[in-house]
C-alpha cells in the first residue's frame, strides 16, 4: 500500500477514568490492538486518530468504540480485549485483499524468495516501486528479511553499487566508544538479524568480502548525518527507536539512484516517554506523498514454526485464564 488511510474520532462521553481503562496501563490495550490489526494510535484526551490499510481503520474505529461501550460497566481485561478483536472481521478484509495482490518473486543465491500473505507481497512491490518505503509491524513478521532480499537483489543485478545497514543503537545511546573493536564489531550485536540474513542469501565469505571493499557498509545513524548517499540501498531497522529528529536526518540523506526502505514497530519503543518516535510522526507527516510507500504488518503476519505458534497460542489462554496480561 502506498498511502495509508486515517479516520480521527472522539469518543463520548469525555471522561478520564473509562479512558484510562480503555488505553490500559501505559497505554498496553492499544499497543495490542495496534499489534492485531496493523495499525498506529493516537490519542490526546478522548480524541482518537488511526493510521493504517484502508481496509482496516475502519475497523479499528469500531473496535475502540466497541472498547470504550464496555468501558461504561467493567474493567477491561486482556480476555475481553482479545474477545473483541476476534470478533473485529479483520481476516475476511485480509483474506479479500489477497486476491488482488501483485505477485513479486527475488531471486537469490539460495534461491526465489516469495512473500507469505497479501502484506508480504504489497510490501515486494512497493520496495520495487517506490524509492522510500515502510514496513512497520512486530518481530517474525519477515518486514527487515525482505527487505534484505530486496536488497541483494538490487546489489547482484547492479542496480546499486552499495548496500548500508543502519539503526540507532539505543541500548548504547548512540555512544558506542565503551564497546570492544572497531566501529563495524561495536555496531554488529545491534544489526546481528540483517547480517543473519545476508549470510543466509550470499554466505559468509562473500559477505567478508563485500564488507571489506565497502560495497556493504554498516553504520551507526549518529554517523549518517552530512553523508548523501547514491546509487546505494539503504536500510533503516528499528526505526521505532530514532528521535524525530533522527528520522528527519535519515531521510534527507536519500540521493540520486538509491532505495530507502524504514522497518520498525511502533508498539515497541524505548525511547524516553517525553520523546516522540520518529516512526510514530513519518506516518503521520509522510503517508501522502507520492514515491513514499507504508506497509502495515500485523499479528497475523508472523512467520514461526508451527510448535512456536502452538506454545504462544498455550501462553495467551494461559494468561487470559489467570489475568495477566497477554504479550
Amino acid at each position: 500500500m502506498s498511502k495509508p488511510a486515517e479516520v480521527t474520532f472522539a469518543l463520548e462521553p469525555d471522561d478520564t477514568e473509562r479512558l484510562a481503562n480503555l488505553t490500559g496501563p501505559m497505554d498496553g490495550h492499544l499497543r495490542q490492538v495496534e499489534l492485531r490489526l496493523g495499525v498506529e494510535i493516537n490519542n490526546r484526551g478522548n480524541l482518537f486518530q488511526v493510521i493504517g490499510d484502508a481496509g482496516v481503520v475502519g475497523i479499528a474505529e469500531r473496535v475502540l468504540r466497541g472498547l470504550y461501550a464496555a468501558t461504561a460497566s467493567e474493567t477491561l481485561t486482556p480476555a475481553r480485549l482479545n474477545l473483541h478483536l476476534q470478533d473485529s472481521g479483520v481476516e475476511q478484509v485480509a483474506a479479500q485483499e489477497a486476491a488482488n495482490v501483485q505477485t513479486v518473486t527475488i531471486k537469490v543465491k539460495r534461491g526465489v524468495i516469495k512473500g507469505r500473505g497479501p502484506n508480504q507481497q504489497r510490501y515486494l512491490h512497493a520496495i520495487a516501486t517506490n524509492d522510500v518505503n515502510f514496513g512497520i509491524g512486530p518481530a517474525g513478521t519477515g518486514k527487515t528479511y525482505l527487505a534484505v532480499a530486496s536488497a541483494v537483489e538490487a546489489l547482484e543485478s547492479n542496480r546499486v553499487q552499495r548496500l548500508i545497514l543502519t539503526r540507532p543503537a539505543v541500548e548504547a545511546g548512540e555512544r558506542l566508544g565503551f564497546l570492544p573493536g572497531d566501529l563495524s564489531q561495536k555496531i554488529d550485536p545491534y544489526l546481528r538479524p540483517l547480517f543473519d540474513a545476508l549470510y543466509e542469501m550470499l554466505g559468509f565469505e562473500r559477505v567478508a568480502k563485500l564488507i571489506e571493499r565497502s560495497v556493504i557498509e554498516i553504520a551507526p545513524l549518529a554517523f549518517m548525518r552530512g553523508r548523501t548517499l547514491n546509487d546505494a540501498f539503504v536500510i533503516l531497522d528499528e526505526a521505532q527507536n530514532t528521535t524525530a529528529e533522527q528520522m528527519k536526518m535519515f531521510l534527507t540523506r536519500i540521493g540520486f539512484g538509491s532505495i530507502a526502505v524504514v522497518t520498525g514497530d511502533v508498539t515497541q519503543v524505548d525511547l524516553p516517554r517525553n520523546q516522540t518516535s520518529g516512526l510514530r510522526q513519518a506516518i503521520d507527516i509522510l503517508r501522502d506523498i507520492d514515491g513514499v510507500s507504508f506497509t502495515f504488518f500485523n499479528a497475523k503476519d508472523v512467520v514461526r514454526h508451527p510448535l512456536v505458534k502452538k506454545i504462544v497460542t498455550a501462553y495467551e489462554a494461559h494468561e487470559r485464564g489467570s489475568g495477566l496480561p497477554a504479550e
